[in-house]
C-alpha cells in the first residue's frame, strides 16, 4: 500500500466533472448527450461512497469518467491532493485506481486461463522480476478472494457467476490499488451470492485499506457497504449525505421516492409506508427539461424549478441537496 497518502486529505476529489457524447441527430448534426452533467464530490481514505439512480441516469459514466476510461468533457479530478491532467498522471493514477465491471460474463476474456487474467494488469505494470514472482503474486490475489490454487490453470467459463466475480476482483487487486470503482458489482448475481461477495468487498476494505466508489441502484445493498450516499438523476447529483441519514430521512423528492420502493420486511411497517409513485417516465438526456432535470416527474415543482437548476448546496453539516424548495418541503430552518 501507499505510505503518502495524507490522512486529512480526500483520496478521490471531482469537481464539476462533465461527460457528453455526441450523438447523430440527422444528416451532419449531432448533439450532446450529457450523460454526467456538472458533478462534484469528495471521496476520503478508507471510506465507500455509495452511487445510486435510475439505469441511464449516468452512474457507470461517473465511474468510467474518473479512471478517465472516457476522457472528461470538462471538469477535474484530483488523486491525493494532485490533479489527473497528463498522459503520465493517468499511467501513474491507474496503477492506485482500478474497476470491477458489472457482468462477470463479458468482462473476463474467454482464452485466458485464471492466472492470466489475474496476472494481465502485472503484465501491463511490469510489477514483477521473475516468473517465480508473478506466480507467488497471482496465488495471493487469489487466495484473497476466496479462489484455491488449482483454479489458475482452468478458464473463466467452468466457473459460475459469483466464482467470476471474484476472479474480477483478483485482477481489480493486483496493481495493490487503493480506489477500486465497483461498477453494480452483485446485480449480475444470484441473491444468495450477493450478500458473500459483499461481505468479501468489506473484508479486502478492511484488510487492504481500500476506498470504494460503489455504483449499484439496489438501495439495500448500498446501505449495507456504503458511509455516504450519493443519489442521481438524468447526470445531475441532486443529493448526498451520510448513509444513515438518506435512508432515515431523504431530503430530495426524488430520493423520497427512490427510498419509498425499497422493500420492508415487517408487513405492519411496510403496511403503513407511503409509496410515493413518480408519475410519467425519465426524461431522454438529449431533451433534458429546462432548469431542474427533475421537475417534470416532481409534486413540488414551481415556475423557478423550471426557469434555473437549482445549485448542489449544504443544506445541514455534511448534507448536500439540489432542490430549490428543501427547506420548505422538509420544514428545514433556512
Amino acid at each position: 500500500m501507499s505510505e503518502n497518502l495524507n490522512k486529512n486529505q480526500p483520496l478521490i476529489e471531482v469537481k464539476n466533472l462533465k461527460e457528453y457524447f455526441d450523438i447523430s441527430v440527422g444528416p451532419m448534426k449531432t448533439k450532446p448527450l450529457k450523460a454526467v452533467d456538472d458533478v462534484s464530490f469528495t471521496i476520503n481514505k478508507g471510506e465507500t461512497l455509495g452511487l445510486v439512480g435510475e439505469s441511464g441516469c449516468g452512474k457507470t459514466t461517473v465511474g468510467r469518467t474518473i479512471l478517465h476510461l472516457y476522457k472528461p468533457t470538462g471538469g477535474e479530478v484530483w488523486y491525493n491532493g494532485k490533479q489527473i491532467k497528463t498522459k503520465q498522471d493517468i499511467q501513474e493514477f491507474r496503477k492506485k485506481a482500478t474497476m470491477v465491471f458489472q457482468d462477470p460474463y463479458s468482462s473476463l476474456n474467454p482464452r485466458m486461463t485464471v492466472a492470466d487474467i489475474i496476472g494481465e494488469p502485472l503484465d501491463v505494470h511490469k510489477m514483477y522480476k521473475t516468473k517465480e514472482e508473478r506466480r507467488e503474486r497471482i496465488l495471493e490475489l487469489m487466495s484473497h478472494v476466496g479462489l484455491n490454487s488449482e483454479h489458475a490453470a482452468r478458464y473463466a467459463h467452468e466457473f459460475s457467476g459469483g466464482q467470476r466475480q471474484r476472479i474480477g476482483i483478483a485482477r481489480a487487486l493486483a496493481v495493490n490499488p487503493d480506489f477500486i470503482v465497483c461498477d453494480e458489482p452483485v446485480s449480475a448475481l444470484d441473491v444468495s451470492i450477493q450478500a458473500q461477495v459483499i461481505n468479501m468487498f468489506d473484508d479486502l476494505q478492511k484488510k487492504l485499506g481500500l476506498t470504494y466508489l460503489f455504483i449499484a441502484h439496489d438501495l439495500l445493498v448500498v446501505r449495507h457497504i456504503s458511509d455516504r450516499i450519493a443519489v442521481m438523476y438524468l447526470g445531475k447529483m441532486v443529493e448526498l449525505a451520510p448513509a444513515d441519514q438518506i435512508y432515515d430521512r431523504p431530503l430530495h423528492p426524488y430520493s423520497k421516492s427512490l427510498l419509498s420502493a425499497v422493500p420492508i420486511p415487517d408487513p405492519k411497517i411496510a403496511r403503513a409506508n407511503q409509496r410515493i409513485v413518480l408519475s410519467g417516465d425519465i426524461p431522454s438526456p438529449l431533451n433534458a427539461p429546462s432548469g431542474c432535470p427533475f421537475r417534470t416527474r416532481c409534486a413540488y415543482a414551481s415556475e423557478q424549478c423550471a426557469a434555473t437548476m437549482p445549485p448542489f448546496r449544504e443544506v445541514e453539516p455534511g448534507r448536500f441537496v439540489a432542490c430549490h424548495r428543501v427547506e420548505e418541503i422538509n420544514d428545514l430552518k433556512g
